[in-house]
């Protein structure tokens, strides 16, 4: 059998690419990824719970809430409705998404544009953004849904136009069609974070569906000008960005307050951390601890080995779902398999993000730890893409013994 990479990675061959690749196919042959990936993730998931009932219990009491582990059932709910709809989308027959992909696809990013414009409508302020709609009890934030519908759109096309991608990239120009509309609502929200990592998980997949490495620095300088113009437009952002030059301990009350109480949390903890529940931090000091900078009190807590075991079972969530990718990829499966590879980047993205923005090497941004941070949409849809994950590692050899593989 040729190397998949040779076959679907373009003609000239990335050498850093296929090793990358053979790597991973070595490991796939040591461990079993749907186990491994089940298993670190229920891991990832109590980790989660236990800090975020520790880091929600100021907020909560100074909110007024009666009940101090609000945010911990909340998050337990979560994780409850989280793994039904991860189930619900496990239970569908695959042929159902490929049968018919593009009216399936087309219904989806119709869907997801309605919900853009309903919350850009009618949505819920928070802080200053209007990215939540309320559905009764629960309030969806569609950017999260967007990410993976926008991933079936990519793959898709990736599939069906790959002769000409591997051509000439700037043929993908036809995907603006379909990302300008979806782009647009997310930033007047405004929702930078989610652009950011939606248009990186393009990229990626693009490249890996065969665009060649040297076409890609006209793309790239659009890209990076139009997010420098979009960074420097808005004061907020200016602020960010500027909290990342020079010492950020020069405005402690301003700009950098965020920045600066995370670093005295990930300082405080140093190698083993002050003790599960004895975060000073949280204590109003870092607004929202159970959010956006979960990992930075859990960096408090547990110390360095606690950051270092919640990034590893990142690490590994996603070197599983790679894992399975690849193995679709074997099988010449490719939609399967760029659809799971996508899923990948994307959370290998908000765990590169968020983890740097705490750290203070990339710019404050909203976005969760993947399976860590408290957030219902963001838990809901990830676990939904857990489940179709699960479904094509399931479904994979039983294709590939039918001798269907072309048709997904």
């Amino acid at each position: 059998m040729d190397h998949p990479s040779q076959n679907f990675f373009g003609k000239s061959t990335n050498k850093l690419l296929d090793k990358v690749v053979d790597k991973i196919f070595g490991l796939t042959d040591r461990f079993n990824p749907r186990t491994t990936l089940i298993a670190s993730l229920i891991l990832l998931i109590c980790t989660s719970l236990l800090m975020i009932a520790s880091a929600s219990i100021p907020f909560a009491s100074a909110k007024g809430y009666a009940e101090p582990l609000r945010f911990f059932w909340l998050q337990l709910g979560y994780v409850a409705i989280g793994v039904m709809a991860a189930i619900t989308i496990y239970k569908i027959p695959i042929k159902y998404y490929y049968k018919q992909h593009f009216h399936f696809i087309l219904t989806m990013w119709a869907t997801v544009l309605i919900l853009l414009i309903l919350t850009k409508l009618i949505g819920e302020e928070i802080n200053g953004s209007t990215r939540w709609l309320s559905l009764g009890p629960f309030n969806l934030q569609t950017a999260e849904l967007a990410k993976a519908v926008m991933v079936f759109v990519t793959a898709d096309y990736v599939v069906r136009r790959s002769a000409e991608i591997r051509s000439n990239i700037y043929t993908g120009a036809r995907l603006l069609i379909w990302y300008l509309p979806v782009v647009f609502f997310l930033i007047i929200q405004p929702d930078f974070g989610s652009v950011v990592v939606m248009a990186a998980t393009l990229l990626v997949m693009v490249y890996v569906g065969g665009a060649q490495g040297k076409q890609y620095l006209a793309p790239a300088i659009v890209l990076l000008s139009t997010m420098g113009i979009a960074a420097i437009a808005e004061p907020y952002r200016r602020e960010r960005i500027l909290s990342l030059v020079g010492n950020p301990f020069d405005d402690v009350q301003g700009r950098n307050y965020q920045l600066v109480r995370s670093l005295i949390a990930y300082g405080r903890g140093r190698l083993t951390g002050t003790g599960y529940g004895d975060s000073i931090q949280k204590l109003a000091q870092l607004p929202e601890a159970h959010t956006d900078f979960l990992l930075a009190v859990t960096g408090e807590e547990l110390g360095f080995i606690g950051v270092v075991f919640v990034l590893l079972l990142e690490a590994v969530i996603v070197l599983s779902i790679m894992a399975i990718s690849l193995q679709a990829l074997k099988r010449r499966q490719l939609r399967l398999s760029y659809t799971v590879f996508g899923f990948a980047i994307i959370i290998f993205g908000q765990v590169v993000i968020n983890a740097g923005m705490t750290m203070g090497l990339l710019p404050t941004k909203g976005l969760t730890m993947p399976f860590f941070s408290y957030g219902g949409s963001s838990l809901v849809v990830l676990l939904m893409m857990i489940g179709f994950v699960l479904k094509v590692e399931n479904q994979s050899p039983i294709i590939d013994a039918k001798r269907q593989n072309d048709k997904y």
